[in-house]
């Protein structure tokens, strides 16, 4: 599954407002300031930051900046 480019442009970590990068291998959109990734459920981000797993270093280097 892909999000949409024009979709990434607008929506933003709800923790620090900072840029969300999709992640295609976890599908989850991922917040490197915070080093949080929220899931996407049916095709929709669950932008909250309860549901949102913290990344570990290794996979914060794998997401592509």
């Amino acid at each position: 599954m892909t999000i949409d480019a024009s979709l990434l442009e607008v929506i933003a970590c709800p923790n620090c407002k900072g840029k969300l990068i999709f992640a295609e291998q976890n599908n989850e959109l991922v917040c490197r300031g915070e080093r949080l990734a929220y899931p996407i459920d049916e095709g929709i981000p669950v932008l909250i930051a309860d549901r949102a797993r913290t990344l570990d270093t290794d996979e914060l280097e794998q997401v592509q900046k």
